[in-house]
């Protein structure tokens, strides 16, 4: 069942807590994740896997989850031997996963059906570099026919996520033009550039005039990058920001293993803590969650402060 209000409505009104690594939540239950799809494997393989993790960060406090798309594409499913019909019905399934574990618990769910970047398809960390040598038409044709699939499936937002450059945030922009769904537009940053070396005000700037696109920000980064980044993206569009960054650590592709200081649970550390998430709020953050190696203990601290600090938003 879908929520009351529109996302944007919501935002509008206050704060709200998304979820946090889905493949970390995977893992906790036992899930191998080794396969080039990723977690997008388990929605042939395991879906009532996909939902009990979807369910965890429900029960952690999260009110909007990111469906297990991200890595899902019509070309990544073709190499396993999945036929497009079948590719179709599984990221249809992504949204109705999510939809199902946030059905009944009292309070609005509103789910965001992720479509990550091309560079993810590949599976060997190229999302973290972009420039794929690619045409800005040749990315918004690998995007278009997964937008319309999942579009069609009735999510509440589309979640460009993780867009590592400005070519394909404009190629994923084109490709949603008229889908029917609002959209939040997420880079991955390191510093104050994309990680394809972009200045991000330049990036941002691309959502400030496209009316579907409620919300700008960043993901899967270092929390300190978005301590310049929430107040930038917010001056630059004028519109909500969304932030939801790793735990501090940094992926090995090479490894295929995660290298760093941070700490994948709570309590909050510094990267994380309670401190840079009200600053976030107060530079106009309305989506606020982690991403890998950000768990349901964590999401439920963020979800707890969120709820704390509300009077003063």
């Amino acid at each position: 069942m879908k929520p009351v209000r529109t996302l944007a409505a919501a935002l509008a009104e206050g704060s709200l807590v998304l979820d946090g690594g889905l493949s970390d939540q995977l893992r906790a239950q036992g899930c191998d994740l080794s396969d080039d799809l990723w977690s997008a494997r388990l929605l042939d393989d395991g879906p009532e896997q996909i939902e009990a993790a979807h369910a965890a960060y429900v029960r952690a406090g999260a009110q909007v989850l990111i469906t297990a798309s991200y890595q899902a594409t019509y070309a990544g499913f073709a190499r396993r031997g999945v036929g497009r019909d079948r590719a179709s019905e599984l990221l249809a399934d992504s949204v109705a996963l999510a939809r199902r574990a946030g059905a009944g618990v009292g309070r609005e769910i509103w789910v965001a059906a992720s479509v990550g970047p091309y560079g993810a398809m590949l599976a060997d960390g190229a999302e973290y570099r972009g420039r794929y040598g690619l045409s800005v038409r040749e990315l918004e044709r690998f995007h278009r026919p997964r937008i319309e699939t999942l579009a069609a499936a009735g999510p509440d937002v589309l979640a460009l996520e993780t867009v590592p450059d400005t070519d394909e945030a404009e190629a994923l922009l084109r490709a949603a033009e008229g889908c029917g769904v609002p959209l939040w537009l997420s880079y991955t940053i390191a510093g104050d550039r994309t990680r394809a070396g972009q200045p991000l005000a330049e990036a941002f700037a691309l959502a400030a005039d496209v009316d579907d696109v409620i919300a700008v920000g960043i993901n899967c980064c270092d929390p300190s990058d978005a301590d310049r980044a929430v107040p930038l993206a917010a001056s630059t569009t004028r519109k909500p920001v969304v932030v939801y960054p790793n735990s501090g650590e940094t992926w090995n592709a090479t490894t295929r293993g995660w290298v760093g200081e941070g700490r994948g649970e709570g309590p909050l550390p510094s990267l994380f803590s309670a401190d840079r998430l009200r600053a976030w709020r107060r530079a106009g953050a309305r989506l606020l969650g982690g991403c890998c190696r950000v768990g349901p203990t964590r999401i439920a601290e963020v979800a707890t402060l969120l709820d704390a600090g509300s009077a003063g938003h």
